[in-house]
């Protein structure tokens, strides 16, 4: 089955398939899995990973079964199917042929920024230097603990440990990078502009 552009969805489909792959949850569930590993490269709002669940349901990769609470309403919770299955697993193996173009909005402002006086420039600068630095310190110390921590609890999940370290590395030294280009920035505004 190959995997066409008009099957594939989106990758929000793909994201939920391969939370819902390691286990059963609720919509709710699957945003706390999103806040704790893919919003690091890929995030979404509550409201879209509902829509996408009911699409998902609809097309047969998950289905559902209500949960019963005596002092808060029902919950659903969703369960891959053999088809979501298949979908996630074709998804996987497309290999990708092209580089994908990014998104900065602070280099949107900075290559328009020449009108700009020098304090306003580097006060921004500066404060992407703290969310940049403060990023840092997220995958060297939480994120790493957090799936540390995952593979010590199930020792299964070492392959999938191994990945997901491997994506906590590139966002780690992304920021990195980042930080080293935004001082080097600072400093060529402080003397050139």
């Amino acid at each position: 089955m190959e995997y066409q552009e008009g099957q594939r969805g989106t990758v929000l489909d793909i994201i939920l398939l391969g939370g819902l792959n390691y286990l059963p949850m609720t919509g709710y569930e699957l945003k706390q899995f999103i806040e704790r590993s893919t919003a690091h490269f890929w995030h979404a709002q509550t409201s879209q990973i509902y829509r996408t669940l009911e699409k998902l349901e609809k097309e047969a990769c998950v289905t559902s079964t209500i949960e019963e609470q005596t002092t808060r309403p029902d919950r659903r919770r969703y369960h891959i199917t053999e088809l979501g299955r298949e979908k996630l697993r074709v998804w996987l193996e497309q290999p990708l042929t092209e580089i994908e173009p990014s998104k900065d909005t602070l280099l949107l402002k900075l290559f328009f920024a020449a009108q700009l006086d020098k304090t306003t420039i580097l006060t921004q600068l500066r404060l992407q230097r703290a969310l940049y630095q403060h990023l840092l310190t997220l995958h060297q110390t939480q994120t790493r603990q957090s799936i540390a921590l995952s593979m010590e609890h199930n020792p299964a999940l070492k392959r999938d440990g191994l990945m997901w370290d491997i994506t906590r590395r590139l966002g780690e030294l992304s920021a990195e990078t980042y930080l080293r280009w935004l001082d080097e920035s600072i400093q060529r505004i402080e003397d050139e502009f």
